[in-house]
């Protein structure tokens, strides 16, 4: 695994947004074959509850953007005073241009802010922070609006009983700036690209592009479930193993790498897969229960990009917290830890995104294009 430790660099502040709508899995008894006692079952396993999901007409960058014109204000930040624009996603608005780009415009950013993508899942947001962080260590800029975020939830199949349940949509915003103090930040990361189609979405790219061939295509698996081009595939057994062969050595491996103690942390905020996952990864990694919340997933879903980061946000507004370990892992198949001094960080926890009443249609959006391409 690749370390690197940074200095002089601190997270300010943290929001994330959430859609209006969700659905909460004691409305979907009909899924359990109008069992309560299946359904409890479930519940107690996995740990399913309740799940936000974005409308037809939100994008991450809707959300995304919500969250940093949010936590601007609320900081007191002007557009003028960011340097660098960093957004982490796998769900953009368009295939091109660049969601950073699209968020620059929307956010007012000056011209001499830079912005730039990363296409990473549920290993994404510290990813982000990593590269925030190089970028602010090497005197190239001096702070950061870091974006990150999906929309699992919206593009997946709500009948698919493997994924549904699993998913909801949110992004989110982090600010990070120079700082004179000598505050230590560790990063751990690592790929094994060698497993690369094990989370994959294999039509809608160059190598299978969507057309009229691919964009009706239904698959149904042995369960029934449907499965279209629309929606990402997983080898579900392969990416548990993973998983528990990867992640608790990574918690273990972070901390060691920061140079503290399992005592010495204040918050383990472990990517939300869901409930059991999370807790098999806490017992193997030997990490405590109480530090370490596996309910976060009951309360919103598994967030992809932004999962580990809707850990920090469900944290009480008067949690007194300082060393925290981020552990991340996922498509790629990929994996990233980080061990951060938070102290001082404004937690502005969650807000929700409510879409503007004159936002334009499906239909209207498809006209404006069509008028584009014929030069009206």
């Amino acid at each position: 695994m690749s370390i690197s430790t940074f200095r002089h660099v601190r997270i300010a502040g943290i929001k994330t947004s959430l859609p209006e709508h969700y659905i909460n899995i004691d409305d979907e008894l009909e899924y359990f074959a109008g069992s309560t006692k299946k359904l409890a079952r479930a519940k107690k396993m996995m740990g399913y509850g309740r799940r936000y999901i974005a409308d037809e007409n939100t994008t991450v960058t809707d959300l995304a953007v919500d969250a940093a014109q949010k936590l601007m204000t609320e900081m007191g930040l002007s557009a003028d005073e960011i340097e660098l624009l960093i957004f982490v996603n796998q769900k953009p608005d368009y295939p091109e241009p660049s969601d950073a780009c699209i968020a620059h415009g929307v956010l007012h950013l000056k011209k001499s802010c830079a912005a730039l993508n990363l296409n990473l899942g549920c290993s994404g947001y510290v990813h982000g922070l990593w590269t925030a962080h190089a970028m602010i260590s090497s005197g190239a800029v001096r702070n950061c609006l870091l974006l990150a975020g999906d929309l699992c939830g919206r593009t997946t199949d709500q009948t698919n009983r493997k994924l549904a349940p699993v998913f909801g949509d949110s992004a989110s915003a982090t600010f990070l700036v120079r700082s004179d103090e000598d505050r230590q930040a560790s990063f751990v990361l690592g790929c094994d690209g060698s497993s690369w189609d094990r989370i994959i979405h294999p039509v809608g790219g160059t190598r299978i592009p969507l057309d009229e061939e691919t964009v009706n295509l239904v698959f149904k698996d042995a369960s029934g479930n449907k499965w279209t081009p629309q929606q990402g595939m997983m080898k579900g057994e392969d990416v548990f193993n993973f998983t528990m062969a990867v992640a608790p050595a990574l918690i273990k491996e972070t901390v060691h790498a920061a140079g503290w103690t399992v005592d010495d942390v204040d918050l383990f905020a472990i990517h939300q897969a869901n409930k059991q996952i999370v807790e098999n990864i806490i017992e193997k990694a030997g990490i405590p229960a109480d530090k370490s919340p596996a309910d976060v997933f009951s309360k919103y879903a598994n967030h992809s990009t932004n999962s580990v980061l809707t850990v920090l946000c469900d944290q009480p507004a008067d949690a007194v917290l300082r060393k925290i370990i981020f552990s991340t892992f996922g498509i790629g198949l990929s994996w990233a830890g980080a061990a951060l001094d938070v102290s001082g960080m404004y937690n502005g926890g969650f807000s929700t995104y409510m879409p503007p009443t004159d936002k334009l249609s499906r239909a209207d959006r498809l006209a404006h294009w069509a008028k584009h391409f014929k030069g009206e």
